[in-house]
């Protein structure tokens, strides 16, 4: 799970493209975040929870 926890793989994750460049938002934290940071709150993508799963049974 360690390798998978970061702000990027979360459902609250929002990234926003602006003409200056990309941002990257927490819709629950509700400020800007960085795609690498890790938080207690952490709830993964259904995507990233069956790559965990796969990765367990492996």
């Amino acid at each position: 799970m360690k390798k998978f926890h970061c702000c990027a793989s979360c459902i609250h994750f929002k990234p926003i493209r602006e003409d200056s460049g990309m941002r990257y938002f927490c819709s629950r934290l509700g400020y800007e975040t960085n795609p690498k940071y890790q938080f207690d709150c952490w709830k993964p993508k259904v995507k990233v929870i069956a790559l965990m799963n796969k990765d367990i049974a492996t």
